[in-house]
């Protein structure tokens, strides 16, 4: 499908819209190439307003709209949704396919629910998403429980508050479906214990930087990657090393993704139990064993009951399990069996996710087939049903490009364990300092909304290489603060 863009600059939300139709074929052209498949865009300049003018063609079939936008405050913005309420109502006249978050492409669709009720009220935000947004009734409903859900959460965070990220960059194998930055321990093994070396050091030196700012430390959490990659050993290093460098006792919640559950034993659970760890993550993303097959996961269903089993035993008391809906081969019949095997186990919490083809990912650059939107939406759909049937609710949600359908990932959970990092990172509430390859430092000043980022490098052996970098790169959370402080 070519995308033409004539005259006007919303190349980055017309081309995310089309791609929500044509998820694998968009083309962006910024004159007329009409021949074929296509979109055109355009924008026309008159005396006292714009013409907004879209025209589709999908195998013969035309679809054309066009409206008059009149000069007024915020015009561009004005003008930029009127020509996505346009594409997607050609579009969806095209291809039949109505996605359910209309025109709304934004990563946090709660945040932007907090807002408009603010502004509106609950009704006039309701109003607002489904009318001007295009969203449908369901998952406008949905923003808002989210948003009622983590507000309170949100209400803790204070303004010296922060928490801390750690990335274990290792799995054990590479799924189909990640373009995280994450090695297999087969071509990475020989790299972990330099890792861990100056994991070690990094936490010890932010530590300094951090006891000197008065920061109030509310969340851990350990992601990857798959930190159970890691022997019992290096994880009790790293985790000493957070306790001498870091005042602990403020600590709300310290989760660790154990998340393959083939590298879950009870030497490494004892472990994450000694160290103060409070949740885990312990992931089967599906039941289905020639799904698991299907994409490179490289354990089994009995694996992950068998982790669940030795988790209980050691006193685990609030896990999260993820699941995927819209995985290769997956039906809705064995994804409905998933969700029931998953409740059978109260877990404390289970987070819903979309399948995201991400362009890295094995599953694109090797065109493996995947589900369509209509299926996913019945899969999410029965999630949320057999969720809310079984007493959870949902509390965070964040939105994937590329995701199947342009749905959402939702994080479901039983009352009081909802997972307070999740909130916090995903609502931008506090800083949140990154540690290890990869992780970016998000520095939140307390009484506004500025943000500066500080990135550390991606790769475990740039890390490691390139590590006085970094060190160095950690000035700019004193300088950060400083600034804020000052102003």
């Amino acid at each position: 499908m070519k995308l033409n863009i004539i005259d006007h600059p919303f190349h980055y939300e017309m081309e995310k819209l089309s791609r929500i139709f044509f998820p694998d074929d968009v083309t962006v052209f910024h004159e007329a190439n009409e021949s074929g498949n296509y979109i055109t865009t355009k924008r026309i300049k008159r005396e006292n307003g714009d013409i907004i003018y879209v025209r589709a063609v999908y195998f013969s079939k035309v679809s054309e709209r066009e409206c008059f936008v009149a000069l007024c405050d915020g015009f561009d913005a004005a003008c930029e949704r009127k020509m996505a309420q346009l594409l997607f109502s050609a579009l969806s006249e095209l291809t039949g396919y109505v996605p359910p978050w209309g025109i709304l492409t934004g990563v946090r669709p709660a945040k932007l629910m907090t807002g408009r009720v603010s502004q509106l009220g609950e009704k006039g935000a309701l109003e607002y998403f489904e009318n001007e947004l295009s969203v449908s009734e369901e998952k406008a409903r949905l923003a808002l429980t989210v948003a009622e859900n983590e507000a309170p959460i949100i209400k803790r965070s204070g303004e010296n508050s922060f928490s801390l990220y750690i990335s274990i960059p290792f799995c054990p194998t590479r799924c189909s479906y990640c373009s995280f930055v994450s090695h297999s321990n087969e071509q990475a093994k020989k790299l972990i214990p330099q890792y861990v070396d100056k994991l070690c050091e990094e936490i010890s030196l932010t530590g300094e930087i951090i006891g000197g700012l008065g920061l109030k430390l509310e969340t851990v959490y350990y992601g990857g990657g798959t930190p159970t990659t890691l022997s019992a050993g290096q994880y009790e290093r790293i985790s000493s090393a957070l306790a001498e460098s870091f005042d602990l006792s403020t600590v709300s919640e310290y989760t660790v993704e154990a998340g393959r559950p083939d590298t879950v034993t009870d030497e490494k659970l004892k472990a994450l139990k000694k160290s103060g760890c409070t949740r885990i993550s312990v992931n089967p993303q599906t039941f289905n064993d020639s799904v698991l097959e299907q994409i490179g996961r490289k354990h089994t269903s009995a694996q992950t009951l068998k982790a669940m089993e030795l988790a209980r035993e050691n006193g685990f008391d609030n896990i999260n399990m993820d699941l995927i809906a819209g995985l290769p081969t997956d039906t809705l019949e064995s994804f409905n069996n998933t969700l029931d095997t998953a409740l059978s186990l109260s877990p404390e919490s289970i987070t819903v996710h979309t399948l995201s083809k991400k362009r890295a990912s094995s599953i694109s650059t090797e065109h493996l087939e995947t589900n369509d939107a209509e299926l996913v939406g019945k899969m999410l759909s029965s999630a949320g049903e057999k969720l809310t049937a079984g007493d959870y609710a949902p509390y965070y949600m964040y939105r994937q490009s590329k995701c199947l359908g342009n749905f959402e990932n939702v994080g479901w959970a039983k009352k009081g364990f909802e997972c307070l990092y999740n909130v916090y990172m995903m609502e931008e509430c506090h800083t949140v300092i990154a540690l290890g390859a990869g992780g970016v430092s998000k520095l939140k000043s307390p009484r506004g909304n500025e943000i500066e980022r500080v990135f550390n490098f991606k790769y475990p052996y740039e890390y490691i290489n390139k590590f006085q970098e970094i060190i160095k790169r950690k000035e700019q959370i004193t300088e950060f603060y400083s600034k804020i402080r000052k102003g």
